[in-house]
């Protein structure tokens, strides 16, 4: 009977990760086909219109390892649940905003919220899954993920282009709402606390926030002077919260967790770099699609469907595998696969066949669900389970960094060649111009990524 009850909780459990983990990214990535529609009504240039998406992403950042070390010590279920709460209101404001100011406010809420989910739903499914089930259940969660961005492009096309960019924000409430209730009806009794009683750290989590927002908010504006200043004071603040977390017992993040686990710290370098060298890559084949090559959202939507759909496909299966062999190898092979599909974009012009492109995203996925869910079962596994929160913040710090440095990279580039022009269609050729240096620069990445990947031990090192 307890077996049976267990089982069914961690199925549960399951399940709810997988719903947050499908409409966070579908939310990501459809609103990404919607900017151009956002930018029209809101009159917006490129900057301002990448920063829909990125407030989100900075605003997770920077609240990701406390609340992953709040989780560790309140209860992993109680800060998904408050997590899942906040999003949902999150929702309903970005639905309503009447500007850009109230839209932008409601996504950096929303980005809270997706905090407390991104820092807790890695660790409950390790939490309540042994050792020889938790790669299948990551590439599980990890196929989710993908299915919710290969669904993103094309129903998000339908939705903006039949009942307009607002639909994409209240599409997800009902989602957070069924999560919230199964919560409270089936998990009520349920909790993991596995550092319940340690004293939370307020100066290194203050630290953290202060020079995290300001290298991060830097970084994306560059290379604005007041920009270079900002990004150069949070690289020297997150030094000195390195410091400070050296010298603390009980520290918000464990820097020891990368200076004595080999494992550990070249895994999370690896997912940083990955997702800086890929995450733009919807970004600017949507701006690509709609102002170079005249696509409707709809259309456009169904030629990026294909990259997470194959990532859907081989993300599930890698993860199975990552039980068996060895996840190092595997990650590795994947990102080398990136770096073909990126080589190739570079030679992506306003004639290339549609063809061409659906190649090259099928490569990108091929190889991202290949390395996604067995480099995530490396960091999951290589600590010990008093730390599960902390590993799944670092995880979702990592992924909301480099996404957050992969759109800060693009918007560089394009503010370079195109500067503060609202109408990318009448740049064209300056447009392709900042595409190519990005696939470029992109590749490069990915390749230093892959010697990350192959400089893991085979063992993992719990500390």
């Amino acid at each position: 009977m307890e077996a049976t009850m267990a089982a069914n909780k961690k199925n549960i459990i399951l399940l709810l990760v997988i719903v947050t983990s499908f409409v966070n990214p579908f939310l990501g990535a459809a609103v990404n086909i919607a900017l151009p529609k956002i930018a029209e009504e809101f009159s917006m240039n490129a900057i301002t219109m990448s920063w829909v998406g990125m407030t989100f992403l900075l605003s997770s950042a920077v609240f990701l390892v406390p609340f992953g070390k709040i989780a560790d010590m309140a209860g992993r279920k109680r800060i998904f649940l408050l997590g899942n709460i906040i999003v949902t209101m999150g929702s309903i404001l970005s639905a309503v905003s009447v500007s850009t100011p109230m839209l932008l406010t409601a996504r950096v809420i929303q980005g809270l919220g997706g905090a407390m989910m991104f820092g807790t739903g890695m660790a409950l499914i390790t939490s309540a899954f042994p050792p020889h089930e938790r790669g299948k259940a990551i590439g599980i969660n990890v196929s989710a993920v993908y299915l919710g961005l290969s669904a993103a492009p094309f129903l998000g096309g339908i939705l903006t282009q039949y009942l307009g960019w607002r639909s994409l924000f209240y599409i997800t409430v009902p989602f957070g709402i069924f999560v919230i209730i199964m919560i409270l009806i089936f998990l009520k009794n349920t909790e993991w606390a596995d550092a319940k009683g340690e004293k939370f750290d307020y100066k290194g989590s203050f630290i953290y926030m202060v020079f995290m927002s300001m290298l991060m908010f830097g970084f994306t504006k560059l290379p604005d002077p007041m920009a270079i200043a900002f990004t150069t004071v949070g690289v020297m603040g997150m030094v000195w919260f390195v410091m400070v977390e050296l010298r603390t017992p009980v520290p918000v993040l464990n820097i020891q967790l990368f200076r004595g686990n080999r494992m550990f710290a070249f895994s999370n370098l690896a997912a940083l770099i990955n997702y800086a060298a890929t995450f733009a890559i919807g970004f600017l084949l949507s701006l690509y699609l709609q102002y170079v090559k005249g696509l409707s959202p709809r259309h456009a939507g169904m030629l990026l469907i294909a990259q997470p759909l194959v990532m859907t496909l081989f993300a599930s299966f890698s993860g199975r595998m990552s039980d068996k062999y060895n996840s190092n190898t595997l990650s590795s092979i994947g990102m080398g696969i990136i770096v073909v599909g990126l080589f190739l974009l570079t030679f992506l012009d306003a004639s290339s066949p549609n063809a061409f492109l659906i190649v090259c995203l099928v490569i990108l996925g091929a190889g991202f669900g290949i390395f996604s869910s067995p480099n995530t079962n490396s960091i999951m596994s290589a600590v010990d389970k008093r730390y599960l929160g902390i590993a799944s913040a670092t995880v979702g710090t990592m992924r909301l960094t480099g996404q957050m440095m992969s759109m800060g990279i693009a918007t560089l580039i394009i503010h370079l060649y195109i500067g503060e022009a609202t109408k990318i269609p009448e740049h064209r050729p300056e447009f392709m111009q900042s595409l190519h240096v990005s696939f470029i620069l992109f590749a490069v990445l990915c390749t230093i990524g892959v010697f990350a990947s192959m400089a893991r031990n085979k063992k993992n090192i719990a500390v």
